[in-house]
């Protein structure tokens, strides 16, 4: 079975697939007043529709065998991890037919926002170190049900996350 390491997070690292930004951790340029520093605009997106907030909660597998993947063809999906850092994997666009070969996982810290973006491979986040991970989906209102194509790989096509 093929076997994916996880690699740090880094801008250069994860470009391809998308952008991200701590969000507890904010740098660069604020605005400032007397109690208060906001950093604006720091990870953006346009959605055309009414946006869903969507708490996901993940267990913590014995082996982090992924059998299946999915994509969205008309949205890129933010993800931010609440309680523990998470395991994010993904793949490059590959119109419709999954080319796990080419999958990276990253290991993103707690409040770090990921945005994937739009046809990038992924599924659920999967907790680093705790028993189950509470993470927060924003994505536009029913993209699981009207955008989302999920498939499962063949047995030559499954890979481990170590």
């Amino acid at each position: 079975m093929l076997k994916i390491k996880t690699e740090e997070l880094t801008h250069e690292g994860f470009a391809p697939f998308g952008a991200f930004y701590s969000m507890t951790k904010p740098e660069g340029y604020s605005l400032n007043g007397e109690h208060h520093r906001f950093f604006p605009d720091r990870l953006s997106e346009s959605y055309g529709t009414r946006v869903g907030f969507s708490p996901i909660l993940v267990k913590k597998p014995k082996e982090m065998v992924i059998e299946q993947v999915e994509y969205h063809t008309t949205t890129p999906e933010i993800i931010l991890p609440l309680n523990d850092d998470m395991i994010l994997h993904v793949a490059p666009a590959s119109a419709g037919v999954p080319v796990t070969t080419l999958t990276k996982a990253f290991v993103v810290p707690k409040g770090v926002m990921v945005k994937i973006n739009t046809a990038i491979w992924h599924l659920a986040p999967l907790p680093a170190h705790v028993d189950e991970l509470k993470a927060l989906i924003i994505l536009p209102e029913c993209t699981y049900v009207n955008d989302c194509t999920v498939v499962t790989l063949e047995e030559d096509e499954k890979f481990q996350i170590v």
